[in-house]
């Protein structure tokens, strides 16, 4: 009977020393989650195991064996990140995350599009995207959800495009916080820090520098006090460029005075060759013009076998007479904006002598502002241009 017992007593003790490890494990948990969690363990293990003690007793052990208060620890990691994430909790810094385009992750300048699922794209992003599209005889889709994207399908957000005018936004020059609608005008006219040039840059003087050190610059200029002689060299670059463009005018004014002009409102539309690889190009409908049967066409990047690896966008053209050329005929012909058309072209004359042997002109660069305007014109499904043609007789 005593041995049995003893062995009761035995069993008890081993399921006691168990229930305890295993509350304590739990409670270390609770304690590392929360204090408060850490308390409730607490009263709720004292109340288990049939008294305070216990729980006291576990609470001191946990002490010795140097488990981490919660409290002391977050508030020195709080302070301490304060300094740093100072900037980023700003509120303008987190709406530029928010309202940023989804191609170029940057806050548009000019108009913000949006897709059916509402993912923000900049002008110049959603041009090129259906410019590409374009290109690859593809659907257009959005890259954030892959929804199709189109000029009709999209729209554009003018809440946002407010509220990203009214984010603040860095000078390059001078450092200083501006609303993103004013920054524009205050680093061209306003801000003491822009680059500008000396008053006597037009006699050869090649200083730049800040603003407010032109004055100081110009009081200590030595150009104005040079002879005539040593200001020629800078006159005649001067001289150089103007008689380019004096000469382009006098030749237009030329044209203008003969007595075979026409001009000819006209719209590029696209095509695909019939290559294994299918080439956009762009061609008009025929119109008539002294007396023959004409036709423009326009090609991308000069052929280039796939413009879409090129972020550098160019158009060039030809002109092609589809009439039997009874004689040769030299013509002058230039394209300009016309008045259903919206493209930005620097006007640029071009001759051509078509006859039987040379029924087509040679590709000539369309001179557009840039390969952005490029982009926004193969993104259009057509666009408009005037064509004038003098027909130069001998």
């Amino acid at each position: 009977h005593i041995s049995g017992t003893q062995e009761e007593s035995r069993f008890s003790s081993g399921v006691a020393i168990c229930l305890l490890r295993s509350l304590r494990r739990s409670f270390h948990s609770a304690i590392i989650k929360t204090n408060k969690q850490g308390n409730v363990a607490e009263h709720n293990m004292a109340d288990e195991t049939g008294g305070a003690v216990a729980g006291s007793e576990l609470i001191e052990a946990s002490a010795d064996q140097g488990f981490p208060e919660i409290g002391g620890p977050a508030k020195k990691r709080f302070k301490a990140g304060d300094k740093a994430a100072s900037k980023s909790d700003k509120l303008e810094h987190r709406l530029g995350g928010i309202l940023c385009c989804a191609v170029c992750l940057d806050l548009p300048r000019s108009a913000i599009y949006q897709c059916t699922n509402g993912h923000l794209m900049c002008a110049g992003c959603f041009t090129h995207l259906l410019a590409d599209a374009r290109l690859r005889d593809e659907t257009a889709t959005c890259p954030n959800c892959r929804t199709v994207i189109s000029r009709e399908l999209c729209s554009r957000n003018l809440a946002v495009e407010k509220a990203v005018c009214e984010l603040p936004t860095e000078c390059q020059f001078c450092a200083s916080e501006l609303p993103r609608a004013h920054i524009e005008r205050h680093e061209a006219d306003l801000c003491e820090e822009r680059l500008t040039r000396c008053s006597y840059s037009r006699i050869g003087c090649q200083w730049r520098g800040p603003h407010h050190e032109l004055e100081v610059h110009t009081a200590v200029c030595s150009h104005p006090l040079k002879t005539g002689g040593e200001v020629m060299d800078a006159l005649e670059l001067i001289d150089q460029q103007l008689h380019k463009e004096q000469m382009l005018y006098n030749t237009i004014f030329e044209l203008l005075s003969f007595e075979k002009i026409t001009f000819n409102d006209l719209q590029f539309k696209p095509y695909r060759t019939d290559e294994f690889i299918h080439k956009l190009y762009y061609e008009t409908s025929r119109f008539t013009a002294f007396g023959s049967q004409w036709v423009v066409k326009a090609r991308v990047n000069d052929n280039q076998r796939d413009p879409t690896q090129s972020c550098e966008r160019t158009l060039s053209y030809h002109l092609v007479l589809k009439s039997k050329a009874t004689s040769a005929m030299a013509i002058h012909f230039m394209i300009l904006k016309g008045p259903f058309g919206d493209m930005k072209v620097n006007p640029r004359l071009y001759q051509h002598e078509f006859s039987e042997a040379a029924m087509e002109s040679p590709y000539q660069p369309l001179p557009l502002l840039d390969s952005a305007e490029c982009n926004k014109l193969l993104a259009a499904k057509a666009f408009n241009f005037r064509l004038i043609m003098f027909h130069v007789t001998k």
